[in-house]
């Protein structure tokens, strides 16, 4: 059975790279991480890495090995675990003095943590005294490791092929390899399932035991469903239950105030999404309980216990330990993600230096949205990174595109049977001389080969900076390093410790800069009124397909105005930033009602 985090707050996957072996950072101070599983040659890179850093035993698992891919996320995932609990036993038995890691445990814990508390009372009494000697031990018994949770991309779920060209069976793409390292590990963690719906990979949990109860009633593993709305929320549960899986975690994200790709709701906005969440789940929890049952029991499996609820966490543009509080006291939200702020925390994440002296000088306007991802859905990104002038110099030597190693975000079937992927140079030549045969006006050929162009390899470049840190080699020397932070890290600038940044999430400092930034619901919707703005003007048939849909993203733009409007009363900001909060609102309807027009 998993024990509760001391935490409050859990960091997302950053990426492929950045969060890969965050757990060996972080978990060991209670605090609970999130690795992406896809990308399994950089897997096995960093397992070679740590492994050989610690002077462990190291196997390599080759390609010509019998199902390598989900080989490589198991024996990875053990070395994590195996070196988190040692990294544990060091905190466990560090002596209570000034600097020493279990120092450093509690000093991080939130103030009103009852452990917090009792370590409080413990350093206060004398050294040595036997009171404090019996507090000692007992805060010993408290530490405990984070969580070590992975990702899965629901659709990044390629079919692979053998060294023929013969396309394998289903269980070998890339999401089901993926699952399967997981579910073959003897970790006791999650898997966080997102950007979608796989019915194949749903149906796919199911086969593994460690999901489903043991005698007890608990859960080896469990599923985070990673999602932005309630309505999408609801359907992939009942699927998963319908499996007798059970969803212990909704994991709500901002559709557009978050890093990586913006998945944009129909206009809903996070307050309003909240409110239903939180109106919704105990209900909604005990028809899930209900209906997974029925299919455990005939089955033949032990029953969920009755105690079971399914939690709430939120992540996307928060900025503020006010913030956070907000959203765990007034919608019972149990954990707060923090993503982007901790790419500013080298102690944490695999972030190069070039990439770290750029995100940390920053300014807002850096930040934007390109359409840079192979997967055509919008990517939040920043400007100047050494993957987009690796693009450039491409270009200008008349060798656009990049060459196409791992496959896993190939799905273009225009040119082949076999997927490629619109990064790829293979793709980009052949769009390219298809352009060249149209019979367009200059100015919209101009755009569709723009269009294509930027396409970015984000399989090699949200890689790269592990690669760069850990000084691996990278393929036939590629360079070009991306990320794609949030927005809302346009707020933080330079660089900080991870002490630095947890006494800022809790409100023991402030690491804001001194941008002018307002409250998280007031961020979102500036981004979503831009976003709906932007495509209106341009007729942007790829987000609004008609204009019921454009209604329907206004409308609900304008409803989450006035439930912003409802609640600026009970938001933890001053008097101040609730008159500036009124007027941006008011400013956001006008926007909306003469785009309408």
């Amino acid at each position: 059975m998993n024990i509760s985090s001391p935490h409050t707050f859990h960091i997302p996957v950053l990426g492929l790279g950045y969060s890969v072996d965050a757990p060996v950072k972080v978990a060991h101070f209670g605090i609970d991480s999130v690795v992406s599983i896809i990308q399994d040659d950089l897997i096995e890179k960093m397992r070679r890495y740590h492994s050989e850093l610690r002077e462990l035993g190291f196997t390599s698992i080759d390609r010509t090995q019998d199902d390598y891919r989900a080989k490589r996320i198991t024996a990875y995932l053990e070395l994590l675990q195996e070196i988190v609990r040692k990294n544990t036993e060091q905190v466990k038995s560090a002596l209570f003095e000034k600097g020493s890691g279990i120092m450093k445990y509690f000093e991080m814990l939130p103030e009103n943590s009852l452990h917090k508390k009792l370590f409080r009372e413990t350093v206060a009494l004398p050294v040595k005294c036997d009171e404090r000697i019996q507090l000692e031990k007992r805060l010993r018994e408290l530490v405990v490791a984070g969580s070590i949770d992975v990702n899965i991309m629901c659709k990044v779920d390629n079919a692979k092929y053998d060294k023929d060209g013969n396309r394998q069976a289903p269980e070998f793409s890339d999401a089901h390899a993926a699952l399967r390292g997981f579910a073959k590990s003897s970790l006791s963690s999650s898997v966080v399932l997102s950007a979608g719906y796989n019915p194949s990979l749903y149906n796919y949990i199911s086969t593994f035991s460690d999901f489903l109860p043991d005698e007890s009633g608990d859960l080896k593993k469990k599923v985070i469903l990673k999602v932005s709305d309630w309505r999408s929320a609801r359907i992939q549960a009942t699927k998963l239950a319908q499996k007798g899986v059970w969803v212990s975690e909704f994991r709500i994200e901002s559709g557009l105030n978050c890093g990586g790709h913006a998945f944009a709701t129909d206009g809903l906005l996070l307050g309003p999404i909240l409110e239903e969440f939180s109106s919704g789940l105990e209900e909604f929890t005990e028809q899930m309980a209900e209906q997974c049952n029925q299919v455990l029991a005939r089955n033949g499996y032990q029953k969920i216990r009755s105690d079971r609820r399914i939690k709430m966490s939120v992540q996307g543009g928060f900025g503020t330990a006010a913030e956070q509080e907000f959203v765990r006291d007034y919608y019972g939200v149990d954990s707060v993600g923090w993503g982007s702020p901790f790419l500013l925390v080298p102690e944490v994440m695999n972030v190069d230096a070039d990439t770290l002296s750029l995100l940390g000088n920053a300014k807002k306007s850096d930040y934007y949205m390109s359409n840079s991802s192979p997967l055509g859905i919008p990517l939040n990104s920043i400007r100047n990174t050494t993957s987009t002038r690796e693009i450039t110099e491409r270009r200008m030597m008349g060798k656009p595109g990049s060459p196409c190693y791992h496959e896993y975000l190939a799905s273009d079937t225009e040119f082949s049977e076999r997927p490629l992927c619109t990064a790829s140079r293979a793709y980009q030549k052949r769009k390219l001389e298809q352009l060249v045969l149209t019979d367009l006006p200059d100015d919209e050929r101009c755009q569709i080969e723009e269009d294509i162009l930027v396409k970015d390899c984000l399989c090699e470049g949200l890689s790269a900076s592990a690669y760069a840190v850990a000084d691996i080699p990278r393929f036939k020397g590629l360079k070009g390093i991306a990320v794609c932070p949030g927005p809302n890290l346009a707020y933080f600038s330079g660089t900080f410790s991870l002490a630095q940044m947890v006494d800022h999430i809790y409100g023991r400092s402030n690491h804001l800069n001194t941008d002018s930034r307002p409250f998280i619901f007031t961020n979102e919707l500036h981004l979503y009124v831009r976003y709906y703005l932007e495509r209106i003007a341009c007729n942007d048939k790829a987000d609004f397909r008609n204009i019921k849909k454009a209604d329907t993203f206004r409308r609900n733009l304008l409803n989450g105005i006035a439930y912003c409007e409802s609640i600026i009363s009970q938001l933890p900001i001053s008097p101040q930033a609730k008159l500036q909060m009124s007027t941006e609102l008011a400013e956001s309807r006008v926007l909306l009602r003469t785009a309408e027009n």
